[in-house]
């Protein structure tokens, strides 16, 4: 196992906050493998990029060596998480919770390695707990300092209901770590009320009160509200590789730092190259493609990630062959400038086009970028692609 200070290099990156760091950084230098747990309530059946913040922070543990707990909460599921909510969330369905638990597994693995990761359900214990067992749980906290949550707060001083069951949720989810004894906890910045009752719970049940690792909240594809498929700004993991390779494309400019920071597997000494490249004249569109074959390739393999543009609108890539090109052929083409080809193979609606193609450096012959005086011959039979979106096999007669 890496010493404790190289581990927290890595494990720093993207993170809000962490609580309390001294214990955090204690912890790691015991040597021991630490039980890493994030709790994820399957309340809808298909995860976004929003959610693989996290599961990409477990990755980094379990790649350290430690032990990664990948917790469905079937049980808190079916109270359903006050978080940020202004009304009771209507309780799911037993069914329901079941069905989506079994579309997560599915899921996660695509980010997390199965042999080493412990998948449990907080029904495994919370369905033994007696009605006694819940109020004793319960008298673990009082009223006061449950209305000290903001959602809570702000609902209580503007007369909206607040159930009875929705205080249960931050106290089963406190009492999911000590079921655990959880080492430490990952969650996202608006669980912090949430995460901290499992430090509180684990004191009082007489043990060594977990870390807390806060995630920040993923911006969606607007760049300003949480990604959200309720607000349409995500990208969810099972979307195709070519609405992937679209959406991403389509996010602005300044986004995709935040998006490699917190979703890609590339070191941040990497990432600075790429922000040189920007910063010297590189189109960010071409930053955006890399990001999105990295995660295209995660999800659906590499086969996808190399062809997603295809099906996400654009025809080629500047460069690319591909296997089917239409034929075009022209006669007394000696010594022809290829301005002059593009325009007989109606590849351009006129001279200044190609001109103007060929100024930019998009003009490809045969996957290779051409000038203004390449030429053409009688006999030849070469690919020509003029910017995106023409391409065709100019034969010479």
């Amino acid at each position: 196992m890496q010493s404790a200070e190289s581990q927290l290099q890595i494990l720093r990156r993207g993170v809000e906050e962490i609580i309390v760091e001294e214990e955090f950084v204690a912890r790691l230098e015991s040597g021991k493998p630490l039980k890493i747990k994030a709790g994820f309530d399957p309340t809808a059946p298909d995860l976004h990029l929003g959610h693989t913040v996290l599961l990409n922070k477990l990755k980094q543990f379990q790649d350290l060596g430690h032990e990664v707990i990948f917790l469905i909460g079937d049980f808190t599921g079916l109270i359903g998480d006050p978080t940020g909510k202004s009304a009771t969330r209507p309780p799911l369905s037993k069914e329901q919770v079941l069905k989506n638990a079994e579309t997560y597994k599915e899921q996660v693995f695509k980010i997390l390695d199965p042999a080493k990761t412990t998948v449990r359900f907080n029904s495994e214990w919370m369905d033994k707990v007696s009605a006694a067992d819940m109020i004793r749980l319960a008298g673990q906290y009082t009223v006061a300092r449950m209305l000290e949550r903001d959602d809570f707060s702000k609902r209580f001083k503007s007369e909206q209901s607040i159930a009875i069951h929705e205080f249960l949720y931050p106290l089963v989810q406190g009492y999911d770590s000590v079921a655990l004894e959880a080492d430490v906890e990952l969650g996202g910045t608006d669980q912090k009320f949430n995460l901290l009752m499992g430090r509180t719970l684990q004191k009082q049940y007489g043990q060594k009160p977990q870390a807390i690792m806060m995630m920040p909240i993923l911006e969606g594809l607007d760049g300003v509200q949480k990604m959200s498929k309720s607000l349409g700004n995500f990208i969810g993991i099972n979307d195709v590789p070519g609405e992937m390779y679209t959406k991403i494309l389509s996010m602005p400019d300044e986004l995709i730092w935040r998006y490699f920071e917190l979703l890609s597997f590339k070191s941040m000494e990497e990432i600075d190259e790429l922000k040189k490249t920007v910063m010297a004249g590189e189109n960010p569109q071409e930053i955006k493609k890399i990001f999105a074959r990295e995660v295209i390739k995660r999800f659906h393999g590499e086969d996808a990630a190399l062809n997603a543009h295809n099906s996400a609108g654009n025809r080629i890539e500047l460069g690319e062959i591909p296997e089917e090109v239409p034929e075009v052929f022209l006669d007394d083409c000696h010594d022809m400038p290829v301005a002059a080809v593009l325009r007989m193979a109606d590849l351009v609606k006129n001279s200044a086009a190609a001109k103007d193609l060929l100024a930019r450096g998009v003009v490809y012959v045969d996957g290779v970028v051409v000038s203004a005086d390449f030429k053409f011959n009688s006999g030849d039979s070469k690919v020509v692609q003029a910017g995106k979106k023409k391409i065709a096999r100019v034969v010479v007669r």
